[in-house]
């Protein structure tokens, strides 16, 4: 349904612009069937079963499929969450690509029943299933799993650094401290979180400040993190200006909104990254304010 009040309600209110607010509901448990890589139709019942197929190709895209597909049946949250502990699909390198997978769709199902199973999975030698876990997690929102997120911060900087002959840190810094940002805020937890996260600042890699920043102003309300992501859109880099426009649609930091919209980017990227401020606005204002109608009128203009 639609995310702002009814347009009689709204006399200013734009048609275009609310088709962009309106919510994208999971799919139904009688969707109909949906092709597949290999040319047939799939079914969540064939997609479920598929998680435990020999043919180790069909169980990594079924878990892709469930999460794209936003299957939130319990059956399907169910054989996800085993699909966390899989020893049977791995890589040369010693990676687990169905636990990744199955992570990322967890995330996208809003079952805390997966909570424990992800947080396993912060245990992970791989990588890339302990990035895909914190990343849910912070999705999730249950902040039971913001201590076992803290650990995985406990060297500090030095969770941060490259490691030898792989294309990642030690740590999938980014993401805990993102999911942080959306956990700890108002929490027990809080003042352990700024102090962990707040020496990432003035990391060497863009992104990772960038995603500091970002937590930053979630823990604090302090508007110089706010204004540093708005700097941010200034950097050479198209894709830096891409993420620093995701970040502030993320904290939804009105004062952003002509910047965001004036930024060297395409349109589509200020329109999401003005659409979470406009989102926020919504939530916290009723009637709407004259800011939030200004936000509506610059997505009209990139329109």
């Amino acid at each position: 349904m639609p995310i702002l009040p009814e347009a009689n309600l709204v006399p200013v209110f734009h048609h275009s612009v609310r088709s962009m607010l309106e919510s994208s509901p999971g799919q139904p448990s009688n969707m109909p069937p949906v092709e597949s890589s290999e040319g047939g139709s799939l079914t969540v019942e064939q997609a479920i079963a598929n998680l435990t197929h020999p043919d180790l190709s069909l169980r990594y895209y079924a878990a892709w499929w469930l999460g794209k597909f936003r299957v939130s049946e319990p059956a399907a949250i169910d054989a996800l969450i085993v699909a966390l502990e899989d020893e049977s699909d791995r890589t040369e390198l010693g990676g687990y690509p169905l636990r990744r997978n199955a992570a990322r769709a967890l995330g996208k199902l809003s079952d805390r029943r997966a909570v424990s199973g992800l947080v396993r999975c912060l245990a992970c030698e791989d990588f890339y299933v302990r990035e895909a876990a914190a990343q849910s997690l912070g999705t999730l929102g249950d902040p039971i799993c913001i201590p076992d997120l803290l650990w995985l911060l406990q060297d500090g900087v030095e969770a941060a650094r490259p490691v030898s002959g792989r294309p990642h840190l030690a740590q999938p810094c980014e993401a805990l401290v993102e999911a942080l940002g959306l956990l700890a805020p108002g929490t027990e937890w809080q003042p352990e979180a700024i102090a962990r996260i707040q020496p990432f600042l003035s990391h060497p890699v863009d992104r990772l400040q960038y995603a500091t920043t970002r937590a930053m102003y979630q823990l604090t309300h302090e508007t110089v993190y706010g204004d540093r992501l708005i700097q941010a859109l200034a950097a050479s880099d198209i894709n830096l200006r891409r993420v620093a426009l995701s970040d502030l649609g993320a904290i939804g930091y009105l004062p952003a909104a002509d910047a965001i919209a004036s930024s060297a980017a395409e349109n589509s990227f200020k329109l999401f990254s003005l659409k979470g401020l406009l989102e926020r606005q919504v939530r916290e204002a009723t009637p709407l304010s004259e800011a939030a109608i200004k936000v509506m009128d610059l997505m009209d203009s990139l329109l």
